[in-house]
């Protein structure tokens, strides 16, 4: 009565077997956001630069010490010039003329 019928035998993960798979893993982030920064310079910039940057950083492990994965960093620097000409092409939209004309 050792083990009060909850052995390992039953769940290998356990004892720590095999890596804990709660998430996306670091290259599937890196690889998203650099579709995600590619296609904002196309569509959505606004919304896909975020975004490509959120993904670009997460695959690098929230930190810029250490190797970095070239898909994320790419990802990150994409991401941010895409937000950048969102932002500028959004502020010329919107012109000078005060609501007349």
């Amino acid at each position: 009565m050792a083990g009060f019928g909850n052995g390992t035998r039953r769940y290998p993960r356990s004892r720590g077997r095999m890596g804990s798979r709660t998430g996306p893993d670091s290259a599937t982030l890196g690889i998203v956001g650099l579709v995600c920064a590619v296609a904002g310079f196309f569509a959505l910039g606004i919304i896909l630069g975020p975004a490509a940057i959120v993904c670009g950083w997460l695959a690098m492990g929230r930190t810029w010490a250490g190797p970095r994965p070239v898909p994320a960093l790419v990802a990150v620097a994409l991401g941010a010039i895409d937000t950048l000409l969102a932002i500028i092409w959004l502020a010329g939209a919107t012109g000078t003329g005060n609501g007349l004309l």
